[in-house]
C-alpha cells in the first residue's frame, strides 16, 4: 500500500484563510448594503412607511428573504467573474502541476454505496459503470467496492444479493466487490457508513461515498485520491455532481438548469468557502482516519425535533472535520461526477420532507455546537434557510394581505403615532412596488443570464443544442421555475411545521422512476388549490390591483395538479429531447459513462414469476450464495420459532408467511439450506412440488 506523500512546500504555506476572510468580508458587505437599500425602499412602498406593527413585520421578513436571495446573487456573480478570468487560482486543482499530480502515488481506497430499498438493477448498473471506468484508468488494483445495504424487505435484499453475485462474476471482481447488509438498521445512512468504518475503515486511507444514484468517472476518482495524497491536511474533497439521465419533463428541466447554471454557483461557492466547505454526503472522498476519530455523531440531547439521531449528517461531519483542524474543499473542476434527479415533483417533495427535518435539526448545533468554525455555522444557516425561507415568504404574503385588507375593512388611522400633530395620508406606491419586484427578480435571474453568457462566450452553446435552442430551453426553465416556486413554498412550509412539531417521518428508498397519477396529484395538492382560490377571491374583493398582484403566486397553486402530472411525463420529456430542447453536454457530445450505464446494463434480471424469496429457496446456485451470506441464528427460543416457520413454509408455501417471518428465515443459514433440500424432495402434489413442475 502506498503511503501519502507530503504536500508540496507551496501548498503547505498557502495562506488560503486570509484570502477566504477577505472574500467573505466582501460578500457580507455587498449583501448588507444591498439589503439595507432594498429594505429602505420597501418602507417607502408601504402606506404608513413602516409605522405599524404589520408593516414592521413585513419589512423585517422582507429584509431576511432579500438578504438570502442577495447571498445567492453575489455568489453567482463571484462565480461568473472567476470563470471569465480563468478560474480560482487558489483552488486545490489550480495549485497542482498537472504532470506532478498525474505522477502522484496512489493509495488503497474504498468506494462505498449505501442503499436502502432501491431498484437494485439500476443502482448496481451505475456501480458497474463506475467500476469499468476505474478499470480503464489502469488503477483498479487500488480500489475496492462495497455495497452497504439497509434494506428490510426480504424480496428486495435477496434480489440485491443475487445481483451482487451475478455482477461479481460478470466483472470477475472476486475479492474487489463486496456486499454487506446490516442486520440492525440504526441511524440511517450515517449508521450504515459507521458500521463499514468500524469493520473495514482501518484498511483504507481513503473512502469515496456514493449515493444509489451516483455516477463517477474513473479519472476523477484517481485525481481525488492523488489530491488527498498531496494534501495531508485535507480531510474531505467534495466534487460538484451534475444531474444526468433524466427522462421526464421535470427531471430534464432539473438537469438542464443544474448543468447550465450550476458551474457558476459552485465556482462562486467554492471561492467563498475555500478550505471550510460543506460535505454533501456523496460523490466525495474522505480521509478515513480523522473521519473515524472526529466525526462520530452523538444523538441530540434536547427535546422534540432536537432529540435523537442527526438526520442530515453530512454538513455536521464537515463541521467536525474542520473543528479537528482538517480542511474540507469543494472542487468544481473535478469533472465526470454525476447524480440523478427525482423523476417527479412528488418524489422531490418526499425527499425534501426528510431533508427539511434534518436541516432544521442543525439549529441545535448552530446555537449549541462547540468550537465550530464560523464558515460551517453559516453552512448550517444556509441549509436551514433553504426551507425556512418558505414559511417566511408565506408570512410575508399573509402580512401583505392583512395590510391591504386593513385599508378596506378597518377605519384608516390618520394618527398612527402618539402625540402626532399632523395626519398621515396612507397610500400604497404601486410604481415603487413594481420597481422593487423587478429588482428582486433581477437578483434571481441575472445570475442565470450570466451563466448563459458564460456558456456562449466559451463556445459551449452547441453542447446545449445551439444558441437558439439554448435560449428556448432557458425560457422554458424559467417559466417552469416560476410555476414551481409557490408549490414548493407551500409544501416546504408544511414540512417545516411538521418538523417543528416533531411528527414522525417514514424514511424510505426513493422512487427513481415512474409518473404521477391524476388522482394522486389532485389529492396531494387539493388543500393548496382551495387555499389559493380562496385567497384570490378575497384579494379581488379587497382591491382589483391586489388581486392582480396575487396571481403569480395563486395561479400555480390553483393548477398545481396538472403541473405535477404534466411534468412527470416521460414521453413528453423525450419529445423535448428530440426537438433539441433541455439538452445537456453528455447527450450532445456523448459520454462513456452514460454509454456504459444505458448500453451495458448488469446481466442479472429478477425472475418474472418467482419472488426473490422463492428463488432463494429453489435455485441451487442462489441458495448457496444466500446461505454463505447468512448467519446461524442462535438462542433456544429463536431456534424453536425458526423450526416452526420452516415447517409452515414447507407445508403451506411462502405466501403463508409475513414479510417479517420471511426476513427471519432468509437471514438464517440453517433454514435456507434445510428448506432448499426439503423443497426438492417435496411430493409433486405439494405446494412446492407444483411450483417446481412449472419451472
Amino acid at each position: 500500500m502506498s503511503t501519502p506523500q507530503p504536500a508540496t512546500p507551496q501548498a503547505s504555506v498557502h495562506n488560503w484563510r486570509a484570502t477566504g476572510f477577505r472574500r467573505r468580508l466582501l460578500l457580507l458587505t455587498a449583501v448588507l448594503l444591498q439589503t439595507a437599500a432594498a429594505t429602505y425602499f420597501m418602507l417607502s412602498v408601504l402606506p404608513y412607511n413602516g409605522n405599524t406593527w404589520v408593516e414592521i413585520g413585513m419589512a423585517s421578513v422582507f429584509a431576511i428573504l432579500f438578504s438570502w436571495i442577495s447571498v445567492g446573487f453575489w455568489i453567482g456573480v463571484f462565480g461568473f467573474v472567476l470563470r471569465r478570468t480563468g478560474g480560482d487560482r487558489q483552488s486545490l486543482m489550480r495549485q497542482q502541476n498537472p504532470e506532478a499530480l498525474a505522477a502522484t502515488a496512489m493509495a488503497r481506497t474504498a468506494i462505498i454505496m449505501p442503499i436502502y430499498n432501491e431498484q437494485v438493477e439500476d443502482c448496481l448498473g451505475r456501480l458497474k459503470a463506475v467500476y469499468l471506468s476505474v478499470q480503464r484508468t489502469g488503477h483498479i488494483e487500488f480500489f475496492d467496492f462495497y455495497i452497504l445495504s439497509d434494506s428490510r424487505d426480504p424480496d428486495i435484499w435477496l434480489n440485491e444479493q443475487a445481483a451482487w453475485a451475478s455482477l461479481t462474476t460478470e466483472l470477475q471482481a472476486q475479492g474487489r466487490l463486496y456486499y454487506r447488509r446490516r442486520p440492525l438498521n440504526q441511524n440511517y445512512k450515517s449508521g450504515n457508513v459507521g458500521d463499514f468504518l468500524r469493520r473495514w475503515g482501518r484498511d483504507y486511507p481513503y473512502m469515496v461515498v456514493l449515493d444509489a444514484d451516483s455516477l463517477m468517472g474513473g479519472k476523477t476518482l484517481v485525481q481525488m485520491v492523488q489530491l488527498m495524497q498531496r494534501h495531508p491536511q485535507v480531510g474531505i474533497i467534495q466534487s460538484s455532481p451534475s444531474l444526468l439521465n433524466g427522462q421526464s419533463v421535470f427531471a430534464r428541466i432539473q438537469q438542464f438548469s443544474n448543468q447550465l447554471y450550476g458551474p457558476l454557483f459552485t465556482s462562486g461557492l467554492a471561492a467563498i468557502q475555500m478550505g471550510e466547505a460543506a460535505f454533501w454526503g456523496h460523490n466525495a472522498i474522505v480521509r478515513t482516519e480523522p473521519f473515524m476519530r472526529h466525526c462520530g455523531l452523538r444523538k441530540l440531547p434536547g427535546w422534540g425535533l432536537f432529540r435523537g439521531p442527526i438526520l442530515s449528517h453530512d454538513f455536521v461531519e464537515a463541521a467536525y472535520m474542520g473543528r479537528a483542524g482538517h480542511e474540507v474543499w469543494l472542487e468544481p473542476e473535478l469533472q465526470h461526477s454525476y447524480e440523478e434527479s427525482p423523476p417527479t415533483l412528488v418524489e422531490e417533495l418526499t425527499r425534501d420532507k426528510r431533508w427539511a427535518k434534518g436541516n432544521l435539526q442543525h439549529l441545535w448545533l448552530l446555537v449549541r455546537g462547540r468550537r465550530l468554525r464560523l464558515a460551517h455555522r453559516m453552512a448550517f444557516l444556509n441549509g436551514i434557510m433553504s426551507y425556512a425561507a418558505s414559511p417566511l415568504w408565506l408570512a410575508f404574503l399573509i402580512l401583505a394581505t392583512i395590510a391591504a385588507a386593513s385599508m378596506v375593512i378597518w377605519p384608516i388611522d390618520y394618527f398612527p403615532e402618539a402625540h402626532q400633530l399632523h395626519p398621515v395620508w396612507p397610500e400604497w406606491q404601486p410604481l415603487r412596488a413594481l420597481v422593487l419586484i423587478l429588482i428582486t427578480f433581477s437578483l434571481l435571474f441575472i445570475p442565470k443570464f450570466l451563466a448563459v453568457f458564460d456558456t456562449i462566450s466559451a463556445g459551449r452553446s452547441r453542447h446545449f443544442g445551439g444558441a437558439l435552442r439554448l435560449f428556448l430551453s432557458v425560457l422554458l426553465e424559467m417559466i417552469v421555475s416560476a410555476l414551481l416556486a409557490p408549490i414548493r413554498m407551500l409544501s416546504h412550509t408544511r414540512f417545516v411545521l411538521e418538523s417543528l412539531f416533531n411528527l414522525k417521518l417514514k424514511w424510505a428508498g426513493q422512487n427513481r422512476s415512474g409518473e404521477s397519477r391524476w388522482g394522486e396529484a389532485i389529492l396531494n395538492q387539493a388543500f393548496g388549490s382551495v387555499l389559493a382560490l380562496s385567497w384570490t377571491g378575497f384579494a379581488y374583493w379587497i382591491d382589483p390591483m391586489f388581486f392582480l398582484w396575487s396571481l403569480p403566486v395563486a395561479v400555480p397553486l390553483i393548477f398545481a395538479a396538472p403541473v405535477f402530472v404534466l411534468l412527470s411525463r416521460t414521453q413528453a420529456g423525450q419529445r423535448l429531447k428530440r426537438w433539441g430542447l433541455l439538452r445537456i453536454p453528455e447527450e450532445t457530445s456523448g459520454s462513456q459513462l452514460l454509454d456504459d450505464l444505458n448500453g451495458n446494463p448488469i446481466q442479472h434480471r429478477p425472475h418474472l414469476d418467482l419472488s426473490a424469496f422463492k428463488r432463494a429457496l429453489v435455485d441451487p446456485r442462489l441458495n448457496a450464495v444466500h446461505a454463505a451470506l447468512a448467519r446461524q441464528l442462535g438462542g433456544a427460543i429463536r431456534k424453536t420459532r425458526l423450526q416452526n416457520l420452516r415447517e409452515q413454509c414447507l407445508r403451506h408455501g411462502a405466501e403463508s408467511l409475513s414479510s417479517g417471518e420471511r426476513n427471519l428465515l432468509a437471514s438464517d443459514q440453517v433454514s435456507l439450506t434445510w428448506l432448499h433440500e426439503q423443497i426438492w424432495l417435496a411430493p409433486p402434489d405439494s405446494v412446492w412440488g407444483q411450483l417446481l413442475s412449472k419451472l
